[in-house]
C-alpha cells in the first residue's frame, strides 16, 4: 500500500481510504467487523466517518465497538457541523457546539483522541475566528491531532488560512470534496487553493456513486439493491446523457489497456495533485480487496491527457 503525508501534516495515510458511512445502516455489526479488519489487514490506515453517518452516530458507534486494540493502527477521521438534531440546536461550528460534538464523538468512538477532525460544512453564522480558536484548543488539549474541512468553497479556504495565520492557531491541513472522472468542478478554484496552501485532498464519491464501476448500462434498469435502484435522487443526479457518453468512452479506454473502470477511476485520482487518499466505502470484504488493487495502474502523461480529452471535451 502506498502511504502518503496528508498535506503538510504529519499524518501518514494509505492511498486508499475506507469510507465508513455504510457501517450501522447498509452493513450490520458483524459484516462491518469483517470489512474493518480486512481493510486494516490489507494496509488501509485512513478510516473516514462522521457524526451524522448511519442515523446520527451509528457509524462512529460501530467503529468504537469493533476497533479495540486496532485503534492504534489507523488514522481515525470524523466530522462535525451537519445537523445532529431536528431543532437546530446541534449543528454548525460555534465554540459551544464544537466542544459538545467532540465529546460525543469521542464517546461513541471509544477513544481519547481523533486524528483528523473535519468541519463537514462551512457555517455562515459563526465567525471563522471562533471556530479556529475552538479547534486549536482541542489540539492543545490532545483530543484532536489535526483539523480539516469539507465542502468549503475555495475563498472560504483562503479566508481560514489567513485568519489562522493572523491568530497563530492550528490551521486546516486537508479538504474533503467530491472529485471523480465525471465531477471535476473543484479543478477551477478549490484545487488551486489546496495546492497553494498544501492541503491534502480527500476525494469522496470517487466512483460517482457507482456510475464509474461499469455495472450500470445505458438504457437498462439499475440492478436490484444497487445504489441507483434504491436511491433515485442519486440516479437522477449522475445518469445524464453527458455522463453516459463519457463512461462509454472511458470503458473503451480502460478495456483497450487491459484494465477495469474501477482501476481507471482510482488510479487517475491517485495521480491528481494534492490527493492523499481516495476514500471509498465497502459493504463486503471483497470490495476492500478490489479497491486496494485498483490504484496499481500508473497512467502515463499521454494517457492522462487522453482522459482529459474524454472527460473535459
Amino acid at each position: 500500500m502506498d502511504i502518503r503525508n496528508l498535506g503538510s501534516s504529519g499524518l501518514r495515510v494509505s492511498a486508499v481510504g475506507l469510507g465508513c458511512n455504510n457501517f450501522g445502516q447498509r452493513t450490520d455489526l458483524e459484516t462491518s467487523r469483517k470489512v474493518i479488519h480486512k481493510a486494516i489487514d490489507l494496509g488501509i490506515t485512513l478510516f473516514d466517518t462522521a457524526d451524522i453517518y448511519a442515523n446520527t452516530g451509528g457509524s462512529e458507534t460501530v467503529l468504537g465497538t469493533v476497533l479495540g486494540d486496532r485503534r492504534k493502527d489507523i488514522v481515525l477521521a470524523t466530522k462535525f457541523s451537519k445537523p445532529m438534531a431536528t431543532d437546530g440546536t446541534k449543528q454548525g461550528a460555534s465554540r459551544r457546539y464544537i466542544m459538545e460534538a467532540v465529546e460525543a464523538s469521542l464517546k461513541r468512538l471509544k477513544t481519547d483522541y481523533i486524528d483528523l477532525y473535519q468541519q463537514h460544512d462551512y457555517d455562515p453564522l459563526t465567525p471563522i475566528e471562533e471556530t479556529l480558536r475552538a479547534l486549536d484548543d482541542l489540539v492543545r488539549q490532545g483530543k484532536v491531532r489535526y483539523i480539516g474541512n469539507s465542502n468549503f468553497p475555495a475563498w472560504r479556504i483562503a479566508e481560514a488560512e489567513y485568519v489562522g495565520r493572523a491568530m497563530n492557531v492550528t490551521r486546516y491541513v486537508s479538504c474533503q470534496d467530491e472529485y471523480s472522472l465525471l465531477v471535476r468542478d473543484i479543478e477551477k478554484d478549490l484545487l488551486p487553493a489546496a495546492q497553494e496552501y498544501n492541503l491534502g485532498l480527500l476525494p469522496f464519491f470517487p466512483l460517482a456513486s457507482g456510475l464509474l464501476t461499469g455495472k450500470y448500462k445505458r438504457g437498462q434498469a439499475a440492478p436490484e439493491q444497487t445504489r441507483f435502484a434504491t436511491t433515485p435522487r442519486l440516479r437522477d443526479r449522475y445518469v445524464t446523457p453527458r455522463n453516459e457518453d463519457i463512461v462509454e468512452k472511458l470503458e473503451a479506454f480502460a478495456t483497450a489497456r487491459g484494465h477495469t473502470m474501477l482501476q481507471l477511476a482510482f488510479s487517475w485520482l491517485a495521480q491528481r495533485p494534492q490527493v492523499a487518499s481516495v476514500i471509498a466505502g465497502a459493504t463486503r470484504p471483497e470490495q476492500i480487496e478490489q479497491n486496494v488493487k485498483a490504484i496499481a495502474w500508473k497512467l502515463s502523461a499521454e494517457e492522462m491527457a487522453e482522459i482529459d480529452k474524454i472527460t473535459l471535451g
